[in-house]
Order: C-alpha cells, then sequence, then structure tokens
C-alpha cells in the first residue's frame, strides 16, 4: 500500500500542471479564450476533485448516517494523506475561516442560551397570544417572530431553535395542521438571511475579508431583502391558505420569562448593537461574535447560578469542524487551478455585461446550491468572486442566489437540514419531494424579485468590488 501512495504521488507530480497566471492576468488579455483559461486536467487534478465531490455528497447525504462533519474532515485529510494537498496549504485554507468560525460559536452560545432560558418559547407563546384565535393572524406573528431572530441571530438559529418553540405552541394552541407554521421556520431563515452580514454565515463566506461596511449593505440589501421576505410571505401564505382556515385555540398561556431568559435577551441586543458597530466600521464580526456570546454565557450563568456545562453540551460543535473540512476542500480545488479558471471565466463574462453576468450567476448559483449545499458552493465562488474583483452588483447577485437558493430543497443549506432533524424530533415528517414542490413555487418568485431589487438602474452603481 505504501509503495503504491509513493508511486501515486510521484505521478501526480510528474502531472501537476503549472498555471502561474492569475485570473486577473489572464482575464486582462482580451485575445484568450474561455478554453484557455481552464486548468489541465490531469490525474492528480482529477482525484483531487473526485474526492471533494465525493466528500461533498457525504457532507449532504449522510451515508451510513454519520456526521456531517465525519465526511468533510475525512475528505480533507484523505487530500493530504495521498500528497495531493500539502500540509501547509490545508493549514492556510482552515485558517482562513477563522473568522467564521469565531462568528458560528457565538452565534450557537447565544442560541443556546435564549433556547434553554425559555427565551424562544416565550416570545412564540406571546405571538400565538395576540393571535386571538385566528390561525392566520398566528402565521403572521410567527413569521415576523422568524424574521427578527433570522435578521439578528443568523438562519441557523431559526431553523434549529425556533422550529421546537413553534411546535410547542402549535400543540397549545391545539391546531390540528401545525406544518403551515412549522415551514416558516425553514423558508424565512432563508429568505431574511441577507438584511444584514450577521444574518447568515454564507454572507461572510462571500466577501471574506471585503465585508462592505454596514452603511453600504443597508441600501444595497434592503430592497431585495424587503422583497424576497414579502414574496416569500405571499406565496407561502397563498399555498397555506386552506390549512390556516382551521381553528385554534384563542387564550394560549404565556410562560413566564425567567431572570436568566431576561438577562439572554440583553446579551442578544448588546451583541446586535456591538455587531451592527463593527459592521459600521467595517470591522470583521467573528471576534466580536465570539466575545459577546462568551460574556452573555457568563452573565446569565451568574445570574442563574448554574453550571456552564448544559449550554456547552447543547450546542452543535460539529459545526465547526464541518466548515474547516470544507475550507480546506475548496483550498485544495483552487491549487488545481479550477477556481481560478472559474474566477477568469466570471471577470471576462463581467467585463462584456456586468447586469448580465449578475442575473446569471445569481440564477445559477440558486440552482447549484441545491446539488450540492449552499455551504460547499458559498466557498468556491466567493473564492473565485475575491480574485477576480468582479462589480459589486455581480458579487450582490451572487451572495442572493446563495441565500435564497436553498429554499428550492431539502439538501440546499445546513439550516434546512437541521430543520429537519428538529422537526422528526418533533414526531413531523415533510418528504423532500413535498418541500421540493413548495419550493419550486417559493424561490424562484422570491429570487427573481430580489434580484430585480438589486439590478434595477439606480439601485445600486456599477462600482468595483
Amino acid at each position: 500500500m505504501q509503495e503504491f501512495l509513493l508511486l501515486f504521488s510521484k505521478r501526480s507530480a510528474s502531472l501537476r500542471p503549472v498555471l502561474n497566471d492569475s485570473p486577473r492576468q489572464v482575464a486582462g488579455d482580451r485575445t484568450a479564450s474561455p478554453v484557455t483559461a481552464l486548468p489541465n486536467v490531469n490525474s492528480a487534478n482529477a482525484a483531487t476533485c473526485c474526492i471533494a465531490a465525493a466528500a461533498t455528497g457525504g457532507v449532504i447525504l449522510r451515508p451510513f448516517r454519520l456526521p456531517e462533519a465525519v465526511w468533510a474532515v475525512a475528505g480533507a485529510a484523505l487530500l493530504v494523506a495521498l500528497g495531493l494537498l500539502p500540509a501547509r496549504d490545508a493549514l492556510r485554507g482552515a485558517a482562513r475561516g477563522t473568522d467564521v468560525y469565531l462568528f458560528l460559536a457565538g452565534m450557537m452560545l447565544l442560541a443556546e442560551l435564549a433556547r434553554q432560558q425559555g427565551l424562544f418559547d416565550w416570545l412564540a407563546a406571546h405571538a400565538a397570544g395576540h393571535a386571538r384565535g385566528s390561525a392566520t393572524r398566528l402565521f403572521t406573528l410567527i413569521y415576523l417572530v422568524g424574521t427578527v431572530v433570522t435578521v439578528f441571530l443568523s438562519n441557523d438559529a431559526t431553523a434549529v431553535v425556533l422550529t421546537p418553540a413553534v411546535a410547542a405552541v402549535a400543540r397549545a394552541a391545539q391546531a390540528d395542521q401545525p406544518l403551515p407554521f412549522l415551514l416558516i421556520c425553514a423558508f424565512i431563515a432563508n429568505a431574511a438571511s441577507f438584511v444584514l452580514p450577521i444574518s447568515n454565515p454564507a454572507n461572510l463566506v462571500i466577501y471574506g475579508s471585503h465585508m462592505p461596511p454596514l452603511l453600504q449593505w443597508l441600501p444595497r440589501y434592503a430592497l431585495p431583502s424587503l422583497l424576497a421576505i414579502a414574496s416569500t410571505y405571499a406565496v407561502l401564505r397563498l399555498t397555506q391558505r386552506s390549512a390556516l382556515r382551521q381553528p385554534i385555540a384563542a387564550r394560549i398561556d404565556a410562560p413566564d420569562l425567567r431572570i436568566g431568559g431576561k438577562v439572554a435577551a440583553c446579551g442578544i441586543v448588546v451583541t446586535a448593537i456591538v455587531l451592527l458597530t463593527a459592521s459600521f466600521l467595517g470591522r470583521p464580526l467573528g471576534l466580536p461574535t465570539c466575545v459577546a456570546g462568551a460574556a452573555t454565557m457568563l452573565c446569565v450563568l451568574l445570574a442563574t447560578r448554574s453550571e456552564p456545562w448544559p449550554v456547552l453540551r447543547g450546542i452543535s460543535w460539529g459545526v465547526l469542524p464541518l466548515v474547516a473540512g470544507l475550507f480546506v476542500l475548496v483550498q485544495a480545488l483552487e491549487n488545481t487551478g479550477l477556481i481560478g479558471a472559474l474566477a477568469t471565466q466570471l471577470q471576462d463574462h463581467a467585463r462584456r455585461s456586468a447586469s448580465t453576468t449578475a442575473w446569471s450567476a445569481g440564477t445559477l448559483l440558486a440552482v447549484a446550491c441545491n446539488l450540492m449545499n449552499n455551504l460547499p458552493a458559498g466557498l468556491i465562488v466567493g473564492t473565485a468572486v475575491q480574485s477576480a474583483h468582479v462589480p459589486q452588483e455581480v458579487t450582490g447577485a451572487v451572495l442572493i442566489g446563495v441565500d435564497l437558493g436553498p429554499n428550492l430543497s431539502v439538501t440546499g443549506s445546513l439550516a434546512t437540514i437541521l430543520w429537519l432533524t428538529a422537526l422528526r424530533r418533533d414526531g413531523h415528517v415533510v418528504s423532500a419531494w413535498a418541500y421540493l414542490k413548495l419550493g419550486l413555487l417559493v424561490m424562484p418568485a422570491a429570487l427573481l424579485l430580489a434580484l430585480a431589487g438589486l439590478l434595477l438602474p439606480g439601485i445600486i452603481p456599477i462600482a468595483r468590488f
């Protein structure tokens, strides 16, 4: 076996292409054809792409019911073991995600604290109380709560933490058909995920270290976000109108918000202010999020005189090695020249027509996210976008495609996969086909309206990323 690996490594090294032309240099040559920008295909590159594709498939399909992180980390480790990716490059690739890891850690701390202290149950129950026996009004109120949670705590918090609270409220409201309320948690988690930079970890992936300050982000994405949220609400309400005629209990007893829940709520508000300030100043969001999450946990533990272990055990820490493994896989693909070729093509098409490229990229990515999940898709295209220095309208369309595309199918995003898991724990089942039929109505309408809001003349200036 060792002789085979040694022979394979030598063979791979001898066939590795020389790709010294950067995307910018190739794109700068107007006589270069799209074919010349493609990397040479050899056994090393082919093996790298196959391993990356297999690892991504494992993340989506979870063979043998193994956690998603196992497949991402195993793929990254295999690339290093076979000599297809130098260890230093693997470490460099993993280090590129530091800001994302810190952001996720802080948000997971805040979400778990809020869940354990009953904050989400309290919010959902009060929404139900204001419904006054109307299922349609309850639907609207839960949609508003889901929007707020997504905007300030990220889409994962809505899908994972708000879902059980909504299920509990639906039971308390004696709803015979709770599915319309539960569907909100999946769809609004993606529809409202680009209101702010902190609303979706994928936003950090797309922009990397070039995250726009808040005063640039809001004018750019306010209208597309509003259109996506409104469209998603309208289509969901229309498709669920029959179920929303059901009677529900007019009076629901809301639980008292304990001291820990009040402290957690204050911590979330302070965190939102800190992150908005950091975004306003153009600072990275990862470290402030992590510090704010840790400080909030400390305050809650002191107020409730409790131990930290239940909170730490309740967090899905496997998300961090999953994301790290995906960063390493993307680094390997970048070494093959594949991402450089993609950047060259993106830059070339954007030079010809930025608007057409934006429409095409946003639409194609929205579909691609459902074939390979939006996190690896966002990592690949985000790296290409940062290398290509495309106009900001193209970058914006890419982000909208990555954020909204997952509303098409259950495999589109990690948040949707986690939402399905939360449903099963509560005894509810939504088939992939049932979700796809609804997604075919919800996602395209929201995507087209959001892209139109981004690309309308005068909404966003043509400027370099």
